[in-house]
């Protein structure tokens, strides 16, 4: 006899090609923003997307290679998205308020969201007990709203890393969406145990700059030609239903200036479709699905 599988229960199974239809603000088919995480990691502890092999540490190649993110790589791609007049959403570590706060206040001038990606991602969240997790969702949630007077809504686990309650506590805690899963191209709403609602932002591990560059060995090039590729078909398909999004980026990647020319010729393509996609931010899908029902 065959078994049935365990399943999560967050969502039932629904083809996309079955769905309601329905148009995003400005009557689009096709809603797109930018994802920018912005990290901050321990000295010394290891963890963290890797310039060359792990060394012992104090593992000071790739820790400084990162570091090149938040000191230069993060101002060269605001200055891209301020040519462009592109939205982001800034998906930030808390940590970041300590080590270098005027990032921070640069997002917030330029009116991007902020989403919260734990305190730092030299830590995973799935390693943590209920209780402590909790607490991790409520203090960044808190000291962000306290720092940039932004009420924050979305959260982005460090390293995607969920327990098995994770859903359930972001809801309990006052989050309105996550982005941990890439499951699907238009946002959906997850069961929690308390009822609470909370949604699913579409949020890509394809168009990702850390597994297609760093894992997948992809140059800026191609990740570029990858950005033009994905939008273009996804504005032909989005004829048939509306469609989310998103492109993950990191500065420690993109902002490196080889890689920030190939960037900046995709993003001057999907701005220049303007007239046929919808510049957002996650927390305004999230909005719009809310109103939708």
């Amino acid at each position: 006899m065959q078994r049935a599988l365990k399943q999560h229960g967050r969502y039932p199974y629904s083809a996309i090609t079955a769905r309601r239809d329905y148009r995003w603000p400005g009557r689009k088919r096709l809603a797109v923003y930018l994802g920018f995480n912005i990290e901050h990691f321990d000295f010394g502890a290891g963890l963290g997307a890797a310039l060359g092999p792990k060394r012992p540490e104090p593992d000071v190649l790739n820790y400084a290679w990162r570091d090149y993110g938040n000191r230069v790589g993060v101002w060269r791609c605001l200055q891209l998205f301020d040519e462009l007049k592109l939205p982001a959403a800034a998906i930030i570590n808390t940590a970041l308020y300590d080590y270098a706060p005027e990032i921070i206040e640069a997002c917030v001038k330029r009116g991007d969201e902020l989403v919260g990606h734990g305190h730092t991602n030299s830590e995973r969240q799935s390693d943590l007990s209920e209780s402590d997790e909790k607490k991790l969702l409520e203090e960044c949630k808190r000291r962000i709203e306290k720092q940039s007077k932004q009420n924050i809504s979305g959260w982005l686990s460090p390293w995607i890393s969920e327990s098995p309650v994770t859903p359930d506590l972001l809801a309990e805690t006052g989050y309105r969406y996550t982005l941990n899963w890439c499951h699907d191209d238009q946002p959906v709403k997850f069961a929690t145990r308390s009822g609470k609602p909370l949604w699913s932002i579409p949020y890509p591990q394809e168009l990702n700059d850390i597994p297609m560059i760093v894992a997948r060995q992809m140059d800026g090039r191609d990740f570029a030609d990858m950005i033009v590729d994905n939008f273009d078909e996804m504005l032909r398909q989005s004829r048939e239903q509306p469609l989310a999004m998103g492109i993950a980026l990191h500065p420690y990647l993109v902002g490196q200036p080889y890689r920030l020319r190939h960037l900046r010729r995709a993003l001057k393509h999907l701005a220049g479709a303007r007239k046929h996609a919808c510049w957002t931010t996650p927390g305004r899908i999230c909005e719009f699905a809310e109103n939708l029902g």
